[in-house]
């Protein structure tokens, strides 16, 4: 029985690369784990913010694109979650945030979590959540914040759809989730909240989608997530992914080969980007784990145009 084992990363877009880079690596303490290029506009960087050794699961990414704001709405990743451990911890964060003259509310409770929203620099919005100590983490010695206070990873992705019907079909009978339980967000009381949970669940293999018909279509921007990964742990199981999806006729890319990871791209019904991504072969297939993220990394079929590459891009 196939199955997905968690959110594998979460890509979004910044319109300032090198405010993004200080605030993720200095204020939030993330490790950049891979310096390279988006593969399809090789004008832009993507870079993965990750924990200590970029495990799968960890990476918070973001393409490097001169666009507008993004315009808030529906038929988009409106939330993503970072997993921290504690309260002890979250209290720390709200002060280091408020420090940072960043925009962040007050630790409460939440689907039985605690929790902290805040924004990043361009109105990302983001959720530490208290994953209680569970799940994979290896902290970055050399980060700004301490190994207790580091962030562990990548929690629950929040969807808002404008029929939740049909997401749901895709979430449980084509990718096997489970819809687990509901709630009522405090930003949105209105709205339930539904959970949907892969692999053995918890707060790094869940998904929660809001039903919103009354919002517009959200317009892709800065500071708004451009799509959400789904790990799967082999190229086999992922083989086998792609035949499933053949075989159910859903619209995809076929496997896509990314060197770090190989992905296959579809979009569910309300149209937002779903990918799912390999775990192997991981990060340090082309740089030693001591040195990831210090140097422009380039995909074999990009190595012969790196001196072109390098002089379209800004220094970080």
């Amino acid at each position: 029985m196939l199955s997905l084992t968690g959110i594998h990363h979460v890509t979004a877009i910044s319109a300032d690369i090198r405010r993004n880079y200080d605030f993720y690596t200095r204020v939030l303490g993330m490790r950049l784990v891979k310096r390279t290029v988006n593969q399809d506009d090789t004008s832009a960087y993507h870079l993965f913010y990750a924990d200590g050794v970029g495990t799968p699961g960890s990476d918070l990414t973001f393409f490097d694109w001169p666009v507008p704001p993004e315009r808030r709405g529906t038929h988009s990743i409106i939330r993503a979650m970072l997993r921290v451990h504690g309260r002890a911890s979250l209290e720390w964060w709200a002060e280091r945030l408020r420090a940072a003259n960043i925009v962040v509310g007050e630790v409460n409770e939440r689907d039985g979590r605690l929790a902290l929203d805040f924004e990043d620099p361009e109105g990302q919005r983001l959720t530490l959540i208290d994953d209680g100590g569970a799940g994979e983490f290896v902290p970055w010695q050399y980060s700004p914040v301490p190994a207790e206070h580091q962030i562990r990873g990548l929690g629950p992705v929040m969807l808002s759809v404008a029929r939740p019907g049909p997401t749901d079909a895709v979430l449980r009978m084509a990718l096997g989730m489970q819809l687990q339980r509901s709630y009522v967000h405090p930003d949105y009381p209105g709205d339930t909240v539904y959970v949907y949970t892969m692999g053995e669940g918890g707060p790094a293999a869940e998904v929660h989608v809001i039903g919103q018909p009354q919002l517009p279509p959200a317009q892709p921007g800065a500071g708004g997530v451009h799509h959400v990964a789904f790990r799967v742990p082999t190229f086999a199981e992922h083989e086998a992914w792609a035949r499933r999806l053949r075989e159910l006729r859903i619209p995809n890319s076929g496997i896509v080969d990314r060197y770090y990871f190989r992905s296959i791209y579809f979009r569910e019904p309300n149209g937002i980007l779903f990918e799912l991504a390999t775990d192997e072969p991981g990060f340090a297939v082309d740089e030693p784990f001591d040195a990831l993220g210090e140097r422009l990394a380039l995909p074999p079929f990009l190595e012969p145009y790196r001196a072109e590459i390098e002089a379209g891009l800004k220094p970080l």
